[in-house]
């Protein structure tokens, strides 16, 4: 159980978060081991596996739900604050599954469930955010088509919940256990549990769960228009076929990019 124990904007460190959650793992009947290593930083990230190796002798699953929050509207946004959202979601879920994966493909087995949010659907002030958190998904994405071969199943998780991360009292240290409105933490862990279980049947998805509600969240294409010419395509024939290419009444799901190549180039000749 890694945390670092920041506070919600990334700053500070305190052992108190990751000792109690091992307490309470402990207290199920479970083993645990707590870890502050700050993952953003690879000998972090190398440290928190070789730990985990070392006590419990193999590696099956990395759940990767480092995160930060600093509110600032575009432009405003600092270079620090995208930094820092950077380091966090990004560096720290690619430096823990890079550490991970020669565990994982030695042994041709492996689950990974890397944390995004609907955030990155963006809001006028989660820019950074919304940033980091798609950079996530495109990691994944490319974690799974890597590991399709060795075993290995890397999805995502957009949770909604109210945390000392999100929601009243988020980043004051108030805890909202009692006050989360029906959206406690817990309601996210069953998909989270099952995207980590070994009957997991997929890879490469993004799943949102919260408040009692599970659903698919997912990258798509329409068939858009496909100019035959005579001629090549201008702006003008943009403008007029605006509409076929926006039409959703069509659509599929690309499940990489050499997927969405063969398919956006199929009509070229071979």
């Amino acid at each position: 159980m890694n945390d670092l124990g920041g506070s919600a904007t990334g700053e500070g460190a305190d052992a108190g978060p990751a000792a109690a959650v091992v307490d309470e793992i402990r207290g199920a009947g479970g083993k645990a081991v707590a870890d502050t290593s700050d993952v953003s930083a690879a000998d972090g990230a190398e440290g928190l596996v070789a730990t985990a190796v070392e006590r419990f002798g193999r590696l099956d699953v990395v759940v990767n739900n480092a995160g930060i929050m600093r509110w600032a509207r575009f432009p405003d946004v600092s270079d620090d604050d995208l930094e820092a959202h950077l380091a966090v979601h990004v560096r720290g879920t690619f430096l823990t599954c890079r550490a991970a994966w020669p565990h994982m493909a030695g042994q041709g087995y492996g689950r990974i469930v890397n944390t995004t949010s609907a955030g990155m659907f963006g809001l006028p002030a989660n820019t950074a955010y919304a940033a980091a958190k798609g950079g996530v998904v495109g990691l994944t994405r490319s974690l799974a088509v890597a590991g399709a071969k060795a075993g290995i199943r890397a999805n995502l998780i957009a949770p909604a919940a109210m945390t000392r991360m999100a929601g009243p009292g988020a980043g004051d240290g108030d805890d909202p256990a009692g006050g989360d409105g029906g959206m406690s933490p817990d309601l996210v862990a069953p998909m989270v549990a099952y995207l980590a279980h070994e009957d997991c049947p997929v890879t490469g998805e993004i799943y949102a769960a919260g408040a009692g509600r599970f659903a698919r969240i997912f990258l798509a294409a329409t068939d858009g228009w496909l100019h035959e010419g005579p001629g090549e395509p201008t702006v003008e024939d943009v403008a007029r076929q605006w509409a076929a290419i926006n039409d959703e009444s069509s659509y599929w799901v690309p499940t990489g990019l050499m997927d969405w190549s063969a398919r956006f180039t199929a009509h070229l000749p071979t």
